[in-house]
């Protein structure tokens, strides 16, 4: 099976720890976590994915806002620039040891979270980072 993340979700599955907007999109989200600690690929999606499916049919929800299309875009050029590889619809992603180690030393870093500015769940990721991840439900697949 495949995971289909939107760009900005390739960040934000680096400090999932079981919080989200509602009960049915935080049970979701655990999860794609699951699936991806035990190594599916991921599929870069454009617009609504996997971790967006609960949220659709909200009346308020934001996936297809503009803002959050604009995080995409700054997400997918910051992932690509780091790993040297496509991060835009269509590519495929193994979520290994190496990959996770990459994006959460330069998330941490702070050089990869240009597609975070005002979300309102970067406060949250900025302590979750600080602690180096503690909590986070996307782990490295083991061998």
């Amino acid at each position: 099976m495949t995971v289909r993340l939107r760009p900005h979700h390739l960040l934000c599955m680096l400090t999932f720890v079981g919080k989200g907007y509602t009960a049915a999109f935080t049970e979701n989200y655990i999860r794609i976590a699951a699936r991806l600690s035990e190594g599916e690929d991921i599929l870069v999606v454009d617009g609504p994915d996997d971790v967006c499916a609960p949220m659709l049919g909200e009346i308020d929800h934001h996936c297809l806002c503009d803002s959050v299309t604009e995080r995409d875009r700054k997400a997918r050029g910051a992932v690509e620039a780091l790993l040297k590889v496509p991060a835009g619809p269509g590519a495929s992603i193994l979520p290994d040891k190496d990959f996770l180690a990459r994006m959460r030393e330069a998330f941490h870093a702070g050089s990869i979270r240009e597609g975070c500015q005002r979300c309102e769940w970067s406060p949250l990721c900025t302590v979750i980072a600080a602690s180096g991840f503690e909590g986070a439900l996307v782990v490295s697949p083991a061998c």
